[in-house]
């Protein structure tokens, strides 16, 4: 291997330097973008903020409590501070600067309107925790629905990430999304606007569009798409970005495992019940019950069973 090493590892690491012809180097002279690990750091410090003693090693002291929290907001506003401008800055070199603005007083915007917006999502996770309790015979606890709930911990996500998706941050939104989904097995884009009272049961395989509008009260079961129908091309092939692609979800729905419904036009209408398995790419009115017919299963005899077999 030595031998191999010295006639070899020069050229190699030639050939792999960051340089002009590697688009994916994260180079501070070219990129200069945070990390995926950096932008995660922060995001478990928000989870910490919003959920004191959960999700780490041990509860926190509550007589320092006070001091804790503000120390981790001091150093999740400096951290995404700077993380948002490097973003920023990123994408404004890429568009050509296009709209000239200061990279970093939009960072200090976008990272002022998610700090100031922190109590409002606070209370929306509150009924998001509520609705998970009352819709899971399941659920023993709340504490057990914060601690362990994989539906739990992708809207928290979402709903942080979608503050500063409103504020036009570039990429950092979509890096915190994509971990709640590696984690979860739910993909919500931080685009999608969701109403209070959400809850997930199981989860795993659900998918929310960018453009998806979700209203209050809404339940989904595991393997729910809420995805794009199409998508528009331009004259030369190139996909359209920023239309509305995907349906719009009005309150007090409830949307069983597997139901698949599609299209920027689609609209499901409050207090209607989608049941598993439906493919749906029109809209509903409120109130309605879909559901596919009943499927007839086909049941081959097996093998004669004796007279004296038991169990």
């Amino acid at each position: 291997m030595e031998k191999w090493l010295e006639d070899n590892l020069g050229a190699l690491t030639e050939a792999l330097s960051p340089c002009s012809r590697c688009p994916v180097a994260n180079t501070e002279r070219d990129v200069n973008l945070p990390g995926a690990g950096a932008v995660i750091a922060v995001l478990e410090k928000l989870l910490a903020v919003l959920y004191p003693g959960c999700h780490g090693q041990t509860p926190v002291s509550h007589e320092t409590c006070h001091l804790h929290l503000q120390d981790g907001l001091r150093e999740i506003a400096l951290a995404l501070y700077d993380q948002t401008r490097r973003a920023f800055e990123y994408a404004c070199r890429h568009t050509a600067c296009l709209r000239c603005d200061d990279c970093g007083a939009r960072a200090r915007q976008a990272v002022c309107a998610l700090l100031d917006g922190l109590p409002e999502i606070r209370d929306r996770l509150q009924q998001d925790i509520q609705a998970a309790y009352e819709g899971d015979p399941a659920a023993m606890s709340v504490m057990e629905i914060v601690m362990s709930y994989p539906g739990l911990y992708a809207i928290t996500i979402q709903r942080i990430a979608h503050a500063l998706y409103r504020q036009g941050v570039p990429l950092i939104p979509r890096v915190m999304g994509e971990h709640a989904h590696s984690k979860t097995g739910i993909d919500i884009h931080p685009g999608a606007t969701i109403g209070p009272g959400f809850f997930i049961d199981h989860g795993t395989g659900v998918v929310i569009g960018e453009t998806c509008t979700i209203g209050r009260r809404v339940k989904l079961y595991q393997g729910v798409t809420l995805g794009a129908l199409s998508f528009a091309k331009d004259e030369s092939g190139a996909l359209i970005k920023g239309t509305k692609r995907h349906p719009d979800v009005e309150d007090n729905v409830v949307i069983y495992a597997g139901a698949t419904i599609l299209g920027g036009d689609t609209v499901i209408g409050h207090d209607s019940v989608i049941g598993g398995n439906v493919w749906l790419i029109h809209s509903v009115p409120p109130g309605s019950k879909v559901y596919n017919q009943t499927p007839k299963p086909v049941i081959r005899p097996g093998y004669p069973v004796p007279d004296d077999y038991t169990i």
